[in-house]
């Protein structure tokens, strides 16, 4: 028996302790992997997996998570949460998790109690340990339970599983809230988290896999992966009318390409798109005097 077997067993174990479960469901590969995991061990009747709707949520994350779990006949719920009408949500401190994540634990933990069901667990796993997570003090809060973590499975095992239960999102790439995208200590406005759905879903139309859009008001500061910079290049014209039409005034691309909580460190290099098809089709040296400039935070 392999050790991603052995620790598979020892989920279902857990799972099976806990015999009635709610899942905290985003849709994305933790959850949607313990969701259909429990139903297969515990029954259709014994778990139900819910999503908290508010406009931090975009409606394609919406749909996907719907999708996902109808495909896989899962008893599923779509909730209204209430963060935006907490001043330290909007806000925005660097804790901001906490109080979207206290929001909807709170009211999973009600729905609960009324349905019956004595867990609420969410898509929590090992890697997660070395994140910097804020809402993790929520979920300690309303005693929510991480079965995946319980187990010992990493994300890589979770991926695994999932592609082995021929699940859609097993190599679905992360994806926060929109909230995310708006810079600590700015002050979050849902025209600003349209303007990121909207500018994202034009990306991921052109094959983009898990683009940002990072708002800095009239700024797009767009990240994308490095070994996708040729397809912004190849767009540009058109990436700049359509962000335009969404509201922004300006598009720059982050030379330091995508990575996982950007907002948190220095604020990166960013070139327009003009210099950047410039620089990779019209034989251009980047010059950092007068085309690269670092975005105010």
């Amino acid at each position: 028996m392999s050790g991603l077997d052995s620790r598979l067993d020892a989920l279902d174990a857990r799972l099976r302790d806990m015999d009635r479960l709610l899942v905290a469901y985003s849709g994305g590969v933790d959850s949607a992997f313990l969701a259909v995991r429990a139903r297969r061990v515990l029954g259709r009747d014994n778990v139900l997996a819910v999503t908290g709707v508010s406009p931090s949520l975009s409606d394609a994350e919406k749909a996907s998570a719907g999708e996902l779990a109808l495909r896989h006949d899962l008893a599923h719920l779509e909730i209204a949460t209430r963060e935006f009408e907490n001043p330290s949500y909007r806000a925005n401190p660097e804790n901001r998790c906490f109080f979207c994540k206290d929001e909807l634990y709170s009211r999973l933990a009600t729905l609960a109690k009324e349905r019956g069901f004595p867990w609420v667990a969410d898509g929590f796993n090992n890697s997660d340990r070395s994140d910097i997570r804020p809402g993790q003090k929520a979920a300690a809060k309303w005693g929510i339970v991480h079965p995946l973590d319980d187990a010992g499975l990493t994300k890589e095992d979770v991926r695994a599983a999932a592609r082995e239960e021929c699940l859609s999102a097993w190599d679905k790439p992360a994806s926060p809230c929109l909230s995310s995208r708006i810079p600590f200590g700015t002050f979050i406005l849902e025209s600003a988290l349209t303007q990121v759905a909207d500018g994202e879903a034009l990306l991921r139309a052109l094959g983009f896999q898990g683009p940002r859009v990072r708002h800095h008001g009239k700024t797009a500061r767009l990240e994308v992966r490095r070994e996708e910079f040729h397809l912004l290049a190849a767009h540009a014209d058109r990436l700049l009318a359509d962000l335009r039409r969404v509201g922004f005034e300006t598009v720059v691309v982050d030379l330091a390409g995508y990575r996982r909580g950007s907002l948190l460190g220095a604020a990166g290099e960013a070139i327009s798109l003009d210099a950047l098809s410039e620089m990779m089709y019209g034989g251009a040296a980047l010059d950092t005097d007068g085309v690269v400039s670092p975005l105010p935070r």
